[in-house]
């Protein structure tokens, strides 16, 4: 059953991979990227949702690995799927087929500019490699597909490059991407050598490795992952490159694709760290902490739908953290179910903010489409004329407030508890950091 199941999992991706490449071939013919491949991206993230599902449900127990050796160079192709990797898979499916369903109407407005075939091509791949990264089975498969992302993500940011800001945005976008890329391959150098030559998650073990050893790892993981989460100081290329890509992309990079990094950054810290250590989830906490407090204070002061969404991602990212900071702190100091708790918070909030985003990057979209400007002091009395899609934008917006009943406050009702709770067993000092983020957070 597990093989007819992974085959099923390589033959979703080998429809992503050949609907991308058909792109390419029928570059010229507008209608049937549009029409015809955009049918078989929604159906191919409809597959891999429901294989997602499937994976969390019937084969929560056992994580399935596929081991295909050396198809690129010297680089083992391989697989792993835990329920952590079918998490990742099930909000990137999810977002896909919304977004995927989404580009039929807003791509038309493309068609009589450029080609939108290289926007398929590309829009193909970006799904594809992000549901590889996070289900990438060993270290060096994980840093080329990791690369793959980062590079087409880059190419989308720069699609309408006749922009002085794409432009801009792209070459920000990209020095900073590398300069994580170069932290994470370090952390991975060192995880290598000190797992004993191991690349295969399912077989590193840090067990043995010294205590300096495993701090540096900690430390070059948190900045190469945090670059690519947005973490304050590290955001610099968020606000201008989810802003300057295309709205069906934009959603797609702040919903999913800078999540993609949080999985990284649990899969180094939990799986072959094993969160250790009491620093390690203060550092994060007070990374989430500041992330939080800077990131909505910049957003406030946009004018700029998509920046301003942009910013968000930041506040949010920080709040993510702050959930698998508290949740590294406790199992550092021995309780485990306030650990579980507080990770679950996190991934919760990792799943609605996937929801919310998503859906309010799309609104933005539709409205820069009908009105031809980002700038929100220019924009008033859409209601009357767009009705739909500012019902939507209102739950978008109300979700994203944490207001009950929506999604947000939810999670972060959750993360509260989090941290109430956590009061109870941290020392002085410690407890007056977890006080402070509780307040940073309201």
């Amino acid at each position: 059953m597990n093989e007819v199941f992974l085959d099923i999992y390589l033959l979703i991706l080998s429809i992503f991979f050949l609907c991308s490449i058909s792109a390419l071939i029928l570059y010229t013919t507008n209608k049937v990227n549009r029409v015809i491949l955009n049918t078989i991206t929604v159906l191919s993230s409809l597959a891999c949702l429901i294989f997602s599902v499937i994976k969390l449900l019937l084969f929560s127990g056992s994580p399935l690995y596929i081991n295909i050796n050396y198809i690129i160079g010297p680089v083992p192709f391989s697989f792993y799927i835990d329920n952590l990797s079918a998490f990742f898979i099930l909000i990137i499916s999810l977002l896909s087929l919304v977004v995927s369903i989404y580009s039929y109407g807003y791509v038309k407005h493309y068609e009589h500019e450029r080609n939108t075939g290289y926007l398929a091509f590309l829009f193909n791949f970006f799904i594809l490699s992000m549901i590889m990264v996070v289900s990438s089975g060993n270290l060096f498969f994980f840093l080329v597909v990791w690369e793959l992302m980062s590079l087409v993500s880059y190419f989308l940011v720069v699609y309408e490059s006749e922009k002085g800001e794409s432009q801009k945005a792209g070459i920000t976008y990209i020095i900073m991407t590398h300069i994580g890329t170069a932290f994470i391959m370090a952390a991975f150098a060192l995880i290598y050598k000190y797992s004993g030559n191991n690349s295969d998650f399912v077989n590193i073990n840090l067990s043995g490795a010294p205590v300096l050893v495993k701090n540096l790892i900690f430390v070059f993981a948190f900045i190469g992952f945090g670059t690519k989460a947005g973490i304050v100081p590290l955001h610099l290329w968020l606000p201008s490159a989810h802003p300057a890509a295309p709205s069906n992309v934009s959603a797609l990079m702040s919903g999913v694709m800078i999540k993609t990094a949080l999985y990284g950054f649990i899969r180094v810290v939990f799986g072959m760290l094993g969160g250790q250590f009491l620093w390690w989830g203060n550092a994060i906490l007070i990374a989430g902490g500041v992330s939080t407090i800077l990131g909505i204070a910049y957003a406030l002061l946009e004018i700029d739908i998509k920046r301003l969404l942009a910013y968000s991602s930041v506040e949010n990212i920080g709040i993510i953290l702050i959930g698998i900071g508290l949740s590294v702190y406790a199992n550092a100091g021995g309780h485990t179910g306030l650990s579980l708790l507080a990770l679950t918070a996190a991934l919760f909030h990792i799943f609605n903010h996937t929801l919310f985003k998503g859906l309010l990057f799309l609104g933005a979209g539709a409205v820069h489409y009908s009105a031809k400007t980002r700038n929100m002091e220019k924009l008033g009395g859409l209601i009357k004329k767009m009705p739909y899609t500012a019902l939507f934008f209102l739950i978008g917006a109300l979700s994203i407030s944490a207001l009950p009943p929506f999604n947000g406050f939810v999670s972060e009702w959750l993360m509260y508890q989090s941290l109430f709770i956590s009061i109870n067993t941290a020392p002085g000092l410690v407890k007056i950091l977890i006080l402070l983020v509780a307040a940073l957070l309201a």
